[in-house]
Order: C-alpha cells, then structure tokens, then sequence
C-alpha cells in the first residue's frame, strides 16, 4: 500500500495565511470581502469578515469554497450551465450550500486537491481575483 495512498492535509496556519493574503489583495482593491478557506472534505479550517464587508458575504464565501472543493473547478464555472436550458440546470438547487457565482478556488498542490478558498463581498470577478491572487502568492496550482 506505501505509494498507493497520498493524503495532504491543510493547516489551521496555512488557512489563516490564505486569509490574509486575500485581506491584503482586497484593501490593495478598496474592497471589503469575506472569506473562508475549507478543506479537501468541504469543512471550514478558517473565515473571516473584514470590517465593511456585507453580511451575507460569509455565507457566500464558505459556498463558493464548499463548492469548488466539490468539483475541483472554480464555482464560477457554473454560472452559465446551472441556469435554465443548461446543462447542470438546476443542480444548483439541490444542496444549499452550493453557490455558483465566481470567488471559489479549488487549492491544488503537485495537482492534488487539498482545499479551497471562497471570498465574495465585491463583483464576482473581484472576488475571483483575490481568491487566485491568495492562492498564487501562497504557491498553489
């Protein structure tokens, strides 16, 4: 079995590093944003709420990272296939905890999933950016 069986694991320090890296690309933007970093299983390890941020903001973090660990894509690549007449229509709808607007990145390391970082308080393209921005300053995939 040695070889066969690989399992990286996230910690509560790397987490909070990930938080602070979109904290500090957010206020570089003038941009108040909540973010959550999950592990590979979807559990929270981390979150924030930066002063200003929009309450609901949390919420939608923790789901955007819920569901890029989910499906190992960023959620925003279900915006279009999740609406009426696409392919995932509805799928949307089955689980609360699945948000498809974009802010959620799947963390990769040597192309292992190991987590994923959520953030939403700006448009969903800011939010994106600061959620890769994180994960490229911190050296994921």
């Amino acid at each position: 079995m040695d070889g066969l069986v690989s399992r990286r694991h996230l910690s509560l320090e790397l987490a909070l590093s990930l938080l602070a890296q979109v904290r500090a690309e957010a206020e570089t933007r003038g941009l108040s944003l909540a973010a959550a970093v999950v592990d590979g299983s979807g559990h929270v390890l981390a979150s924030q709420r930066m002063d200003g941020a929009a309450l609901g903001a949390m919420q939608l973090s923790v789901g955007k990272a819920y569901t890029a660990v989910s499906w190992a894509t960023p959620s925003g690549e279900f915006g279009r296939s999740t609406q009426p007449g696409g392919d995932d229509w509805g799928w949307n709808t089955t689980d609360s905890r699945i948000v498809v607007y974009a802010g959620g990145i799947p963390l990769l390391v040597d192309g292992e999933l190991v987590g994923a970082i959520g953030a939403s308080g700006g448009t969903a393209t800011q939010d994106e950016e600061c959620a890769v921005a994180a994960a490229a300053g911190l050296g994921f995939d």
